[in-house]
Formats: structure tokens, C-alpha cells, sequence
């Protein structure tokens, strides 16, 4: 794959519900090391549009592109997670009864060696090594051997960002990760996904929007399955079409 070019690309994508577009004819690019946010009211595409990507809902019609030339439409779900899309989603889902330092061995990406052989240690010295970089990357280094149970909510969400970078991914997907958050939380994983961002491609479904202002450079935003705008937070903030959906105004025809 380029440095240069898109990581990413959805052209004429839709995803229909007995005659509801969830994604109607949707365009979708986005390039590598991108950070982008998705914005839209519910029922806009927003986990639909990641569905896809992750091959957990096929569309009707269209193309996904993945890298260069990567055709993800006839791929399965953990096909798509071994070409290097790794997907976060709203709630955690750790492993409470084991340390963060367990959690992030067996999510390693490896011919899968047991849950008996990572609890008793048997990780290579390049492993342990990754281990301790992503640890040091969520800001969790000293919270390594605490039980992940245990953790804050906050901590929670940044120790399954890095069960997912751990695998290396070149595309992270990433389901609302502050809802729930303390404002220093929220902080903190604004500077996480930033520092991510200059190794992954990252695409962050939100809806708040002083985050979204914290950490995007462009945002795409959905309504009724389709991109209605593009572009850096305040070309988006002032667009008359975007205010109307947020604000909830109908247009109603007076004759």
C-alpha cells in the first residue's frame, strides 16, 4: 500500500432494511493517518457506515475498497479483521477478571496460543515489548497488573483501544469512546486517538461535539444515509443544513 492516497473508499454503498436506507448511495473516502469523525442525528448511517466496513452488515450495492485494492464486499468478518481493520466498540468488552497486562497478551495478534499459556507468561521478548509500548500509549503503564475490573470507565475504554492497536491495525474504528466519560477523560482520549493517529488511519463515530471540535480536522457528517457535508469543524458548524438537522426544524411547504 501508498503512504499517500486513501485507506479507505466507500462509492454508491447502500444498505437497505426492508425499504429503509440505512446507507443510500453513499460516498466515503478516507485517507491513511487520517483522523475523521462522523457526526449525524440518530439513524443517520453513523454504525451502519462502520458495519460495513467491518463486514458485519453487506450492502445491496456498491463498492468498499480497502487499501490499494481491496475488494471487502465478499469477506467475511474476522477475514477483514486479519487485513488490518480493527474495530472499538461503544461498550468495553474486556476481560474483568484478568490484568490489563492479560487483556493485552491475548489480543496480540498471533496464532492464537490459549488463554492457559498467556496466563502463565509464555510471551516472546518482542511481545512483552509491544505489550509495554501500547501500555505506555493508553496510559495505563502503571495499571498493568491492577485487575481490569477494577478500572474507571475511562481506563476501561482506553485498555480495548489497546487490545485493538496491539493488532496492529492500519484502520481503527471507533463506536463513541468518551459517552460516559469524565471531562478529563475525555481530554485524555482526545490526545490518545491524536497520538494514534500518526500510525493508523482512525475513523470516530460521535456525538459530542466539543470533543469533536477537541480532535477533528474533518468531519464527515450523515443524514438519511447519505454525506450531506464534508470539510474542518467550522465550514461543518456553519453549514444551514447541518444547523436545520440538529436543530430538529421541518421544512414545511406552504402553498
Amino acid at each position: 500500500m501508498t503512504e499517500h492516497g486513501s485507506i479507505i473508499y466507500l462509492e454508491g454503498v447502500t444498505v437497505d432494511y426492508d425499504g429503509f436506507k440505512a446507507l443510500n448511495n453513499l460516498n466515503f473516502i478516507v485517507n491513511h493517518r487520517e483522523l475523521r469523525v462522523v457526526i449525524g442525528p440518530n439513524g443517520a448511517g453513523k454504525t451502519t457506515l462502520l458495519d460495513v466496513i467491518s463486514g458485519k452488515t453487506k450492502p445491496a450495492t456498491g463498492r468498499v475498497i480497502f487499501g490499494k485494492d481491496t475488494d471487502l464486499m465478499g469477506m467475511r468478518e474476522y477475514e477483514i479483521t486479519q487485513l488490518g481493520i480493527g474495530r472499538k466498540f461503544q461498550a468495553p468488552s474486556i476481560y474483568g477478571n484478568l490484568s490489563v497486562w492479560e487483556n493485552l497478551d491475548l489480543s496480540l495478534s498471533r496464532p492464537s496460543k490459549g488463554v492457559l499459556a498467556t496466563l502463565m507468561g509464555q510471551s516472546t521478548e518482542a511481545e512483552r515489548e509491544e505489550i509495554e509500548h501500547t501500555l505506555e500509549s493508553i496510559g495505563l503503564r502503571d495499571q498493568a497488573h491492577v485487575r481490569a475490573g477494577s478500572l474507571s470507565h475511562g481506563q476501561k475504554q482506553w485498555l480495548e483501544i489497546g487490545m485493538v492497536i496491539v493488532q496492529d491495525p492500519e484502520l481503527l474504528l471507533v463506536d463513541e469512546p468518551v459517552a460516559g466519560m469524565t471531562d478529563e477523560e475525555t481530554e485524555q482520549t482526545g490526545r490518545l486517538l491524536q497520538s494514534l493517529a500518526q500510525k493508523h488511519a482512525i475513523i470516530v463515530i460521535e456525538h459530542d461535539m466539543e470533543f469533536v471540535r477537541q480532535i477533528a480536522r474533518i468531519v464527515t457528517v450523515l443524514h438519511e444515509g447519505t454525506v450531506i457535508c464534508e470539510g474542518p469543524v467550522e465550514k461543518v458548524q456553519a453549514d444551514d443544513r447541518v444547523r436545520e438537522i440538529y436543530l430538529g426544524r421541518q421544512k414545511v411547504a406552504h402553498t
